[in-house]
């Protein structure tokens, strides 16, 4: 196989958020020389950790391919992260918007024009289940001629502390995508990991007149199930029937864009509790210690978060599919 094509893996990343495609594809050997996405919260976050990169603050819709490729060169590698929240079950019953599901067919549409070599296309597991799923799949195919591998992969398998399976496209112009695996040696972190019980956060008691009853329910079967001197995790806005709550010494449950998981522990003076933080919910994403989150509100952060790919299982995708052997 050629080796020039490793030395500069030319990257663009669609729908960046704040980097985690972009992070993980680095430390796998890919040069990022381009991102698009249109909220500048992200960018100010994603530009903070890549200054070297040039940055669309724009609807992908109204970005010319051919002009971005005029301006940033020869693209080998597209990352692509299209809207998933009108295919996602976190929706529930909400409104659907087709408007967003279609904006996959700009990753075609750029693919079209600056026909990289390689394509990775992440979304949630649902997307599969789309009307136009396989048309988009058969653009793919027959009319860009790429090679496809579809993997769900779980975060946890990839070293991260959170069970987070997402839909991951591999697209080769070349050959096969060859199947994503773990390294055997590499086990998912626990929850528990990634707590930082110490005195920088402020705790309140569980059990206060204004604490919601669904709240406390929660907490009262965690407290049957562990006894009172464990600590454990509450988790809102579930619909997994794991009643409300998760033990520490599991991954974390799925990261979201909302503020989802409250700390509980045991004290003398009866069980205090707090919401995860910031630079916990980082680490439960896989992010490296040096990536910086010092743009935005606390709400912000945690969205940009919750919509991120974890850096490590982008790593390991890139190295798959280019052959890459970047650093680490």
């Amino acid at each position: 196989m050629d080796t020039d094509w490793r030395e500069d893996i030319r990257t663009l990343d669609l729908f960046a958020g704040c980097g985690g495609s972009s992070c993980g594809a680095r430390q796998g050997g890919a040069k990022i020389v381009a991102a698009v996405d249109i909220r500048p919260i992200a960018r100010d976050t994603f530009v903070d950790n890549f200054p070297d990169v040039q940055f669309y603050t724009q609807a992908i819709a109204d970005i010319d391919p051919l002009q971005l490729q005029t301006e940033v060169g020869k693209i080998d590698l597209i990352l692509a992260s299209p809207e998933c929240t009108s295919h996602t079950c976190a929706k529930g019953n909400g409104v659907r918007s087709e408007d967003s599901r279609l904006t996959a067919f700009d990753v075609i549409r750029f693919a079209r024009v600056l026909s990289p070599r390689w394509l990775v296309i992440e979304n949630v597991i649902h997307m599969r289940s789309w009307e136009r799923y396989s048309e988009f799949l058969s653009l793919l195919q027959e009319e860009l001629a790429y090679h496809i591998r579809e993997q769900v992969l779980n975060a946890k398998h990839f070293g991260v502390p959170q069970s987070r399976k997402r839909l991951f496209i591999l697209c080769d112009k070349k050959m096969a995508p060859a199947e994503v695996l773990p390294k055997p040696t590499r086990k998912g972190g626990l929850a528990k990991h990634i707590i930082n019980d110490d005195s920088q956060y402020a705790y309140s008691p569980l059990v206060t007149p204004r604490r919601a009853k669904r709240t406390l329910e929660h907490a009262e079967h965690a407290i049957s199930q562990l006894g009172r001197n464990k600590p454990f995790l509450i988790v809102y806005y579930g619909t997994d029937g794991a009643g409300g709550w998760q033990q520490l010494d599991s991954p974390l449950r799925t990261v979201t864009t909302l503020d989802r998981f409250a700390y509980v522990k045991p004290s003398q003076d009866g069980h205090l509790m707090r919401m995860l933080q910031v630079p916990e919910l980082k680490a439960a994403m896989g992010f490296p210690d040096s990536f910086r989150f010092n743009y935005g509100s606390r709400r912000d952060k945690i969205y940009l978060l919750g919509n991120a790919v974890c850096p490590p299982v982008m790593l390991t995708i890139v190295r798959t599919l280019t052959g890459s052997e970047g650093g680490t």
